[in-house]
């Protein structure tokens, strides 16, 4: 479990990670839509994992795009928390799935065929 200090260290990074995909970063994704959805940090703020999904693009394309630039991205983030942070961490960034996984599982509940309920006989007294 997260100590509250990395839980706040893991929303300042989701909130300007966010603004630097909207802003410095629109020529590496394009029109393309990135949504951070998670942000997990290490114990000593040094290792941030950061759960990705995309919109309106190729999610391997822009993935493997944004992984190239990793250093850029880091010292986009570096230029709006370096003062207010000791440490910049790390990022790893990994795709979230947790979209078409909830899509798979949308299709896989209505496929089921569930056969009605029996009626229950009304008991007289």
């Amino acid at each position: 479990m997260e100590s509250k200090r990395q839980q706040k260290h893991a929303k300042l990074l989701q909130k300007e990670l966010g603004d630097i995909f909207q802003k410095e970063a629109k020529h590496l994704v394009g029109r393309a839509m990135v949504t951070i959805t998670r942000v997990m940090v290490s114990p000593d703020l040094g290792f941030a994992k950061v759960y990705l999904s995309f919109l309106l693009a190729d999610p391997q394309t822009i993935y493997q795009l944004i992984n190239d630039h990793k250093k850029e991205i880091r010292h986009h983030l570096a230029k709006r928390i370096g003062k207010s942070v000791r440490i910049i961490p790390e990022l790893a960034f990994f795709p979230d799935d947790s979209a078409s996984y909830a899509q798979h599982m949308d299709k896989v509940i209505s496929d089921l065929e569930i056969p009605p309920a029996p009626e229950e006989e009304e008991e007289e007294d």
